[in-house]
C-alpha cells in the first residue's frame, strides 16, 4: 500500500503542500475550518497512522491520537508532542529516534504512549484528554517548544525529558531532563572553513527563537564568526522558516552572500526552492548548508551540505536520562548533547 504524502493531501483539496504542512503542525495563520478541514481529509486517507478522534464540531478537547504499537499498560511512558506529522515523517530525526526509544523502553517493561498536544492545550495549558497521569511514571516532550506548556508539565510531580526544547534566549532553564544534538561544533567548524577559504560573507536563515536547537545553531554561527574578527551583515540573517516568509526578504536583498547557513535540512530546502524561483543557483550563485542530515538532503540537486544527527545514540541517552530519573527522582537535572557530525557535499563546493 502506497504511504499516503502530505502532497498527497494537498492535491486531493487543490491546495498548497506548505498549507498542509501547517495544519498538521498545529502552525499559526491558518483559519480553524481550513485546518480541520485538511485534518479530515488526512485521516480518511490515512496520513501517517493516526486517527483523528474527536468530533469536529467545535469540540475544545479535539485531538490526534497515535500508537507506537505498545498497549497501554500500568507505567506508561507518555509522548508528548505538538507536531504528530513531525514525529512520524520518515525524514524527520524523530521518527528513527523513536523507534529505537520505543525498543530500549521495552526492556524496563515500560509502553510508549504518544499524546498530541493540541492549539487548545497550548492556549489553556491544558493536559490532552487522552492521557491519564495516574497511570503515567514519566513524560517525554518532543517537539515541544511553548515555555508556559513546558511549566506546566514540570509542575505536574512527574520525571520530565525534553527531547530539545524551548529556546533559553532569557537565560532560564526549565526544571526537567534535557537532551540535544551537539549544535555547536559542526557549524563552527564549517564558519572556520567558509573563512580560510576567503568566504566572509556568511549568514543564517531559520526563526533562531524556535528551539533550543536552533537557537545555539544560530548562536554558534555568531559566535565563530565574532572570535573570527568578522562582521556579521545583519541583511544576511533572515528570521523565517517556511518558503512563504523567506522568499520576500531574500528577493529583496541587493546581493546574496557567499554562504547562508540554514536552521536544518527543511529549511534549507525551501531557501533553495525560493533561490530557484528568483533566478539563482546553489552552489553557483549562494552557497547552502542545513542541518539533521536528512534523507532529502541527499537526493536535493545540488546534494546539501548538513551535519549528521545520531539518532540511535540519542535514543539510547534519552533513555538512560529517564530511567535513572525514575530511579532517583531528587538528583540534579542534567542537559546533555549527543554527537554530531559534519557532512560536506555539492551545494558549498564552489
Amino acid at each position: 500500500m502506497k504511504r499516503v504524502t502530505i502532497q498527497d493531501i494537498a492535491d486531493s483539496l487543490g491546495i498548497s503542500r506548505n498549507t498542509v504542512s501547517k495544519a498538521i503542525n498545529n502552525s499559526d495563520g491558518l483559519a480553524d475550518a481550513t485546518r480541520e478541514k485538511i485534518l479530515q481529509k488526512a485521516a480518511e486517507m490515512g496520513y501517517k497512522q493516526f486517527s483523528y478522534v474527536a468530533a469536529l464540531s467545535g469540540n475544545a478537547n479535539s485531538t490526534l491520537t497515535a500508537s507506537m504499537g505498545t498497549p497501554l499498560a500500568e507505567g506508561e511512558i507518555a509522548l508528548f508532542t505538538a507536531s504528530m506529522a513531525s514525529i512520524f515523517q520518515p525524514s524527520h530525526f524523530a521518527a528513527l529516534f523513536l523507534d529505537r526509544f520505543r525498543q530500549e523502553l521495552a526492556q524496563f517493561g515500560c509502553a510508549l504512549n504518544i499524546h498530541l498536544i493540541d492549539r487548545e492545550n497550548l492556549a489553556h495549558c491544558t493536559l490532552p484528554n487522552t492521557f491519564v497521569k495516574e497511570r503515567c511514571r514519566a513524560i517525554v516532550c518532543i517537539e515541544m517548544f511553548d515555555w508556559n506548556y513546558g511549566e506546566m508539565i514540570c509542575g505536574l510531580d512527574l520525571p520530565v525529558l525534553f527531547v530539545d526544547g524551548p529556546h533559553k534566549r532569557s537565560g532560564n532553564s526549565l526544571p526537567a531532563d534535557q537532551l540535544y544534538m551537539e549544535n555547536t561544533m559542526g557549524i563552527t567548524r564549517l564558519v572556520n572553513d567558509m573563512l580560510q577559504r576567503g568566504k566572509r560573507r556568511l549568514g543564517f536563515i531559520g526563526d533562531w527563537e524556535h528551539c533550543q536547537s536552533f537557537y545555539e545553531r544560530y548562536t554558534a554561527f555568531r559566535c565563530a564568526m565574532l572570535m573570527a574578527g568578522v562582521p556579521v551583515d545583519e541583511a544576511f540573517c533572515i528570521k523565517a522558516t517556511y518558503y512563504e516568509d523567506i522568499i520576500t526578504p531574500l528577493d529583496a536583498l541587493p546581493e546574496l552572500p557567499d554562504l547562508f547557513i540554514c536552521g536544518n535540512d527543511f529549511v534549507a530546502g525551501d531557501v533553495m526552492h525560493a533561490l530557484r524561483r528568483l533566478g539563482k543557483s546553489v552552489p553557483e550563485d549562494v552557497m547552502l548548508s542545513g542541518f539533521d542530515d536528512a534523507p532529502e538532503s541527499r537526493i536535493m540537486t545540488p546534494a546539501l551540505t548538513t551535519v549528521h544527527i545520531h539518532t540511535q545514540i540519542m535514543a539510547l541517552s534519552a533513555a538512560h536520562l529517564l530511567m535513572t530519573r525514575i530511579k532517583e527522582p531528587d538528583m540534579d537535572y542534567r542537559v546533555l548533547h549527543t554527537e554530531t557530525e559534519l557532512i560536506y557535499r555539492e551545494s558549498t563546493q564552489c
